[in-house]
């Protein structure tokens, strides 16, 4: 009876990944997701138990620990990078989950090795697809962590063949603060997203090159080869401005600020023509995050354009920067007609107060305001500080929902252009 028993009695599961946090209740999200992708086979640990057990031989099937931190955990970060090296020092993967801590904190745990970063609450099926690509990687070394975007592994991998006639769609803040920079890189990802079949190719261009942010907003590195791209570009040609240019996520090719803060005028305007010209060839869409400072080579940016995007704020500098703006390029002749203005923060639907000062700011400037962005709120500053696009962190919000709904009036008005050519 007894033996009969022993033999029927199933085997535990083995334990192949761990969630490790002060307390797994408070990501009840992280319970239901880590259930549905593991099953049975992931336990949970706090802070104090954690390197203890993965220097036990029940952690060696361990293939990976998601450790969860908000802001009450910043404190502790001694503890938890502890953690991290332990993990690194046993070759198990690490997933760092992290609700609202500071880009200090979330950058310094990063640099300990973490493969991998999900913002809490998790985005849809945002913890799958950071598994897919722990399986993908081969298992990490001890002593050697991996950086979440290490530049070996966000070199573009399209080669640079030419025959594409991109549009390109400058973006201008006429204002500091006014949202270009998220509103150019969040378009760039859902041009790059627009058709899951057949999605185009779509870059985009840091040309700021002192307080330029795309690369901050996406988390990727600052390359040295970007200064050497700037700072000799007769020399260029595709496959060198191919190699100047990471990733994000396999899918958007990225430009990025120099790593230092240069003068605008390290470039001519021969030099940027050189490099759309480039990118026009290799590429379907080139969205350019442009400085907010008028300089010597915007008019050629602006000649280039297919649609040049003026951001602006329901306020007074907004309104007198854009009069100024219009009356500079109606002076020189330049093609004031391409501009599109953006209103970011625009007032809600019931707010009538505020559509009627929207109204009479468009009257007094004898401009059509276009496009109207709802205010992002806090999630607009938390995907940024986690380096990620909206549609990554909040899919559903309704800033992501009106660039998205503009990404796609481009692309239509792009394949219907393209079709009217052939």
């Amino acid at each position: 009876m007894s033996s009969a028993a022993t033999v029927l009695k199933p085997e535990p599961a083995p334990i192949l990944a761990c969630t490790i946090s002060r307390d797994v209740a408070n990501f009840d999200l992280l319970i239901e997701d880590m259930e549905a992708e593991m099953g049975e086979s992931w336990g949970d640990l706090n802070f104090q138990d954690a390197v203890l057990f993965l220097n036990q031989p029940e952690a060696a099937q361990l293939r990976f620990v998601a450790i969860a931190v908000d802001n009450e955990d910043e404190a502790d970060l001694k503890r938890i990078s502890g953690i991290i090296s332990a993990a690194k020092e046993h070759a198990v993967h690490v997933i760092l989950i992290a609700e609202e801590i500071s880009p200090t904190a979330l950058h310094q745990l990063l640099r300990l090795g973490a493969d991998d970063f999900v913002p809490y609450p998790l985005p849809e099926r945002a913890l799958h697809d950071a598994i897919e690509r722990l399986g993908k990687a081969p298992a990490p070394a001890a002593d050697q962590p991996i950086a979440l975007h290490d530049p070996a592994h966000a070199k573009p991998k399209f080669k640079a063949t030419g025959g594409k006639d991109a549009v390109i769609l400058p973006v201008h803040g006429l204002a500091g603060g006014t949202g270009a920079t998220t509103f150019a890189v969040n378009l760039a990802w859902e041009l790059a997203n627009i058709d899951k079949k057949n999605p185009p190719r779509v870059c985009l261009l840091d040309f700021d090159f002192q307080y330029g942010s795309a690369s901050t907003y996406l988390d990727l590195p600052r390359r040295e080869a970007v200064f050497e791209l700037l700072s000799d570009t007769s020399q260029i040609d595709a496959d060198s401005f191919s190699q100047a240019l990471t990733t994000f996520n396999d899918r958007l090719h990225v430009l990025t600020a120099p790593a230092d803060m240069l003068p605008l005028d390290i470039v001519t305007s021969d030099d940027i023509a050189r490099l759309l010209d480039l990118a026009q060839a290799n590429f379907d869409f080139v969205v350019i995050d442009m400085p907010s400072t008028v300089v010597s080579w915007t008019e050629t940016v602006l000649s280039h354009a297919h649609v040049y995007f003026a951001l602006l704020e329901l306020d007074m500098r907004s309104a007198q920067n854009a009069l100024r703006m219009i009356r500079a390029l109606k002076s020189e002749g330049l093609a004031a007609e391409k501009l599109r203005f953006v209103l970011n923060r625009a007032p809600r639907f019931t707010d009538l107060t505020g559509k009627s000062r929207v109204r009479r700011l468009a009257e007094s400037l004898d401009i059509a305001i276009e496009v109207q962005l709802p205010d992002g709120g806090r999630q607009i500053t938390q995907a940024n500080d986690h380096g990620l696009p909206l549609a990554e962190t909040a899919a559903k919000a309704p800033l992501r929902k009106e660039i998205q709904k503009l990404a796609k009036s481009l692309y239509d008005l792009n394949r219907a252009a393209e079709a009217g050519r052939s």
